[in-house]
């Protein structure tokens, strides 16, 4: 029975499209699902700027299934059938103005290929999308990042045909799968064939603007720029210079038709065909080295740094990491799995190994080869293993170690007094800048290592960079801090906030201001949490500035503390009745030496939760216990003054609570009532 062609909207979430349905269709449409509709849109619309990655892109597709295949016939060798020499084939037709790549890997099943082709298969598309701007390089990066190469061959071809079966079907059960690229209302079709061969073809139908990839010398150029790393030989069918006949049979001298380069049959490996992790440090340049990087990464930039080991001991194995010049659209997503490359004696095990790194380092991109773990490991045994145990440390080290290198070539040296300049390699030269830019995508999530690596929380610290009162960039390491602390000063200061503006106009730094002692301004959402681990650096303790009474210590004179100590007498029966009126507010009510221009300002006991962390535990939908805070006020103010004898008292008490909120970033339990409270007092 046939269903003819039919139309079905399709979602990941249809169930009912089963294998064994499908295949009494002769053929299905189905429609895209709508973020890979708009994504195409923008592809066929030359959104990559260069165009050839597109053959980067499939022949790495087609490199996976294969390392796919030979991972799945660790445990099932019958999946190898009687074709067990894993390769990619390209070809072009140049009369049919076709392109094919086709590989011997794992292949697709019908449900495979509505489900793989169909939706864009990584979580979050739709914030992917909207992350969009239509800005050609902007969105070719983010592609890039979000990995969904497949679609990439639309750049050059207005229409794609795959053909595919998956190794352990029966030849009945391939697929065809064909799409326009949403050019006829964003449908493909799908069909049941008979194929002998195991893996995927896939077929590009060039446009009259790409005709030059039917064509070798083109082909192989690319591979050689791109693939050339891929450790499968990449096939190509030989050519040879073929004269053409002659014009006039009987005379020699008569002329030809013009001669043509003609497919002679044979097959050639147009790649170097071996990892390039596996080669020597010597041999490989380092655009070989940024290539790779791009092909594991779908990144276009270069990366920062990368770094290329071999590592011999108890546990051997071969380290290829690089740290990205951009940080993932996803990157603050948990849910997603990330890590880097496994492979056994060159055997690819599995994508994203996060046992391999910790958390903190998800951006690290890369691969690691072992000598010694089993090739039938899993995510599991990972956890559980010695050796995996090293390695995670080995990486660790190396990463950290490349970023304390980036970190102490970032800034040009300075000239000496004399205005002698250290002689600077131009290798150094090239490092400039390239700290910050790393701290600038990845910095918030470095110092999740200070809660989660205790083992390296002093070398993490010193790669860490805040802006300060004396800066607004994130250029102050915690040692440039403490060259800049004042003769007597105890204790480095910071204070955290959502955004720089808050932090810097906070009434809790005017003493610190007036005393010209310098304040770390941290606003990322992490730095609450994550200082809870850093209770000092080399020996000095980090102090927040929002956190118990203050103490300048040597730093505050004597009549400064006696005058301090007259107010809080002289304004006790003021403190108690304040205490009454905001009971329900705050824990206390005490006055402070840190204000100078403002009223009041809260804080939280020594070792309180802040009132920041727990309003973003709240946004988080987290539980968090109730803060009362402290309000603290300035004696010397003229509405702390006013207070007393008031008949206004507890609306003033309640404002002076509030504003105190609004400065810290807060907002008022009840804005209504704060508002009717200071219209009351206005008119």
């Amino acid at each position: 029975m046939s269903w003819g062609a039919v139309v079905i909207p399709f979602t990941p979430s249809d169930s009912f499209l089963t294998l064994e349905t499908a295949l009494f269709m002769t053929k299905q449409t189905l429609n895209f699902q709508a973020e890979v509709a708009q994504l195409l849109h923008l592809v066929t619309h030359s959104l990559y700027s260069n165009k050839e990655i597109f053959l980067r892109e499939l022949i790495s597709n087609a490199s996976d299934a294969c390392d796919k295949l030979r991972f799945e016939a660790i445990n099932a060798p019958d999946l190898l059938e009687s074709d067990a020499e894993l390769k990619v084939k390209v070809t072009f037709d140049k009369d049919a103005k076709t392109l094919t790549i086709t590989d011997n890997g794992i292949g697709l099943s019908q449900q495979e290929a509505i489900d793989n082709l169909g939706t864009i298969a990584k979580s979050g598309t739709k914030d992917f999308v909207s992350k969009l701007s239509g800005d050609q390089k902007a969105d070719s990066q983010l592609i890039g990042q979000f990995g969904v190469g497949f679609y990439s061959g639309f750049i050059v071809a207005d229409k794609i045909t795959v053909e595919s079966r998956r190794a352990g079907l029966p030849v009945a059960q391939g697929v065809r799968w064909v799409s326009d690229g949403g050019a006829t209302g964003g449908a493909f079709e799908v069909e049941a064939i008979a194929r002998e061969q195991r893996g995927t073809s896939v077929t590009l139908h060039l446009r009259e603007d790409a005709q030059d990839y039917a064509n070798a010398w083109k082909v192989k150029g690319v591979i050689s720029k791109y693939s050339d790393h891929i450790s499968l030989p990449i096939l190509m069918e030989k050519e040879e210079w073929k004269d053409g006949e002659l014009i006039n049979p009987s005379d020699e001298s008569g002329g030809r038709q013009p001669g043509a380069m003609v497919k002679t049959g044979d097959w050639e490996t147009v790649n170097k065909a071996n990892a390039i992790w596996a080669r020597a440090k010597k041999d490989i340049s380092q655009e070989q080295y940024d290539d790779f990087y791009k092909q594991i990464s779908h990144d276009f930039e270069a990366p920062l740094a990368h770094t290329h080991n071999r590592v011999e001991g108890s546990t051997e194995y071969t380290q290829l990491l690089y740290i990205p010049g951009k940080a993932p659209m996803d990157l603050y997503n948990r849910e997603k799995t990330a890590g880097i490359k496994l492979y056994v004696k060159r055997v690819f095990i599995m994508d994203d190994a996060e046992a391999l790194l910790p958390t903190y380092l998800r951006f690290v991109k890369g691969v690691v080869d072992s000598a010694d773990l089993p090739l039938n490991v899993s995510r599991e045994l990972l956890q559980e293993s010695r050796d995996v145990k090293a390695i995670r440390e080995g990486c660790t080290k190396r990463v950290l170690g490349m970023l304390e290198d980036l970190a102490k070539h970032d800034i040009a040296p300075v000239a000496s007094a004399d205005g002698v300049t250290d002689v600077v390699s131009e290798e150094d030269k090239a490092q400039w800048g390239k700290y910050t830019k790393f701290y600038a995508e990845f910095g918030a999530v470095l110092k999740e290592g200070l809660g989660e690596d205790f083992a390296n929380k002093d070398r993490l610290a010193k790669l860490l960079r805040f802006a300060s009162t004396g800066s607004d960039t994130a250029s102050i390491s915690l040692a440039d801090y403490k060259t800049r602390m004042k003769e007597g000063q105890e204790a480095i200061y910071y204070i955290t906030a959502d955004t720089l503006a808050a932090a810097k106009n906070s009434p809790q730094l005017e003493v610190f201001k007036k005393k010209g002692i310098e304040v770390l301004l941290m606003t990322d959402r992490v730095d609450e949490w994550a200082l809870n681990y850093l209770q000092d650096f080399d020996g000095t303790p980090m102090q927040s500035v929002a956190k118990g009474a203050v103490d300048l210590g040597s730093l505050q004179d004597e009549t400064e503390k006696k005058a301090a100590e007259e107010a809080a007498e002289t304004f006790k029966p003021l403190l108690a009745k304040l205490k009454e009126a905001l009971k329900d507010k705050a824990e206390d009510v005490r006055v402070t030496t840190r204000l100078v221009d403002s009223p009041a300002c809260l804080v939280v006991q020594d070792h309180g939760m802040s009132t920041q962390l727990a309003r973003m535990l709240k946004q988080a939908g987290q539980a968090a216990p109730e803060v009362k805070p402290v309000l603290e006020v300035n004696a010397e103010h003229a509405l702390v003054k006013k207070l007393e004898g008031s008949v206004h008292f507890n609306d003033l008490a309640h404002i002076l609570f509030d504003q105190a909120l609004l400065a810290e970033g807060g907002m008022p339990a009840d804005p209504a009532a704060y508002v009717k409270r200071v219209n009351a007092l206005l008119v």
